[in-house]
């Protein structure tokens, strides 16, 4: 029985049928959406999840048993505990008002999708292991919104309220910049004053219109460059560094189950022995002498 599971568990075609399962419960949550055709087609649509639903049960089933006389290895991989996570909530006592959580639960099944495609895996990968160093870059980008956000509010709180009235405005509009949505509107407000441009339908807010040709672009021109040229490419850098890095713990996972790896440490281990010997009779040609 052991064996039946291992080789459904490993063999190609059960995979892809666990795919194609994955994709129909992705587009069933989407049918979800049309009220009107859900409902008319609610029993036909129920049987399908359900279906859904038991093939995601026989598949934890069978890789559970492939295991042996040791059926915990299974959750040892994060995915197989996140797969067993999706099905096991289908079975808690939704309903009334927490039909909407049932529907996202249902909607996390397509997420399954990743495990299923081992390229997919690595850049998931790639992306969990870069988390770290992009924390520090993000606290650098913080550090950078914080700075510009207090100038903005000096040079442009009296003249442009709007956008840099206070500390938490002033950032919230650096961001509009960052994403370079509109930027040059901010921009050229600050460059000819409020009463000149951008406050048509406004004027009652521009009290104190200043214009500031040659600081706002300064300001602008130099926040744009620094944080959407240079910190997207450290973002980039870095989530490139955790590629590198998934791809080789996908390597060594490939040599591993091919046992190409298990050949290199035998490899290792008869040289070693063989070194042991060759030290031994040295010492013991030593002491003769």
């Amino acid at each position: 029985m052991v064996k039946l599971c291992k080789s459904i568990a490993d063999a190609k075609s059960f995979q892809n049928f666990v795919t194609f399962a994955i994709i129909v419960a992705g587009v069933l949550v989407g049918i979800a959406t049309y009220a009107e055709f859900s409902t008319k087609h609610e029993s036909i649509l129920e049987i399908l999840n359900l279906t859904v639903l038991i093939i995601f049960i026989i598949e934890i089933v069978v890789k559970i048993v492939a295991e042996g006389n040791k059926p915990w290895r299974y959750f040892f991989d994060a995915w197989n505990v996140f797969d067993f996570i999706i099905v096991a909530a289908a079975f808690l006592p939704f309903g009334g008002s927490s039909v909407a959580i049932l529907r996202l639960l249902r909607l996390l099944r397509v997420l399954k999708l990743i495990k299923a495609l081992p390229k997919l895996q690595m850049l998931v990968g790639a992306l969990l292991k870069s988390i770290p160093s992009m924390g520090y870059v993000s606290i650098l980008l913080l550090l950078l919104f914080y700075i510009y956000a207090v100038a903005g509010v000096f040079f442009f709180g009296e003249n442009d309220p709007t956008h840099f009235s206070d500390l938490q405005t002033s950032m919230l509009s650096l961001f509009r910049v960052v994403t370079l949505e509109d930027w040059t509107d901010i921009m050229y407000i600050n460059m000819y004053g409020c009463a000149n441009y951008g406050y048509d339908g406004s004027m009652e807010i521009c009290v104190n219109s200043t214009a500031n040709a040659a600081g706002s672009v300064i300001f602008f021109v130099s926040f744009v460059l620094i944080g959407t040229m240079i910190f997207l490419n450290l973002f980039i850098g870095v989530i490139m560094n955790g590629m590198d890095e998934a791809k080789a713990d996908m390597a060594l996972s490939d040599k591993i189950a091919s046992g190409e790896a298990k050949t290199n440490v035998d490899d290792l281990e008869n040289k070693l022995q063989e070194m042991q010997e060759l030290l031994i009779l040295y010492k013991m040609q030593n002491k003769d002498a």
